[in-house]
């Protein structure tokens, strides 16, 4: 994938089809130690311990609508070929996290990509499910979580165009703040 918010993106959707109504997705930037960190976990109906392992082969998948699942298996080889680390831990009935780190500044690491509108797809595919999103550089933290966001819009759906359109607005500035060093807005 050319950009990691689509693997972020891809990890969010087999959360999805697990059941989770609680997605916590966090980047770190640590420019100082040449690391970027992602982390994705949901609390669906985790991965049974014999299959921890086979579902980061590509081509095994639990899904019906096709033979290959490819989606894990290549944000892991994204990160190691950046020498970088990844992480699967899973419990059933708890959920799944997905821990990866790159070498911020490796030739071969894709860039981040566009969190915002990765962000308000999820969130206008899945209302009813809460997301956290947590972006931090050098210390400088932005969150996002949709559970304080439902509380402030009093009864108007999060997937209201117009509700979307603000927060991908929203999600934008405060993430170009965050690059530039400036105060990171509040949350809406």
């Amino acid at each position: 994938m050319r950009e990691l918010s689509l693997h972020i993106m891809d990890i969010v959707e087999n959360g999805l089809s697990a059941g989770a109504k609680l997605i916590q997705i966090s980047v770190t930037e640590e420019k100082k130690e040449n690391w970027l960190r992602i982390m994705v976990k949901d609390n669906g109906r985790g991965i049974p311990a014999d299959l921890v392992e086979k579902v980061l082969n590509p081509f095994y998948t639990t899904r019906t609508t096709r033979r290959v699942g490819l989606g894990l298996s290549l944000f892991r080889e994204a990160a190691k070929r950046c020498e970088g680390e990844f992480k699967l831990t899973s419990k059933e009935g708890e959920g799944t996290e997905v821990l990866a780190a790159f070498r911020l500044d490796h030739i071969d690491r894709a860039p981040l990509g566009d969190m915002a509108g990765t962000l308000t797809s999820l969130i206008m595919g899945s209302p009813d499910v809460d997301f956290v999103y947590t972006h931090d550089v050098d210390g400088k933290v932005f969150r996002l979580d949709t559970r304080d966001v439902k509380k402030e819009l009093e009864g108007l759906p999060i997937n209201h165009p117009k509700v979307v359109s603000y927060l991908g607005a929203f999600i934008r500035e405060s993430l170009a703040d965050l690059k530039t060093g400036a105060d990171v807005s509040a949350a809406p």
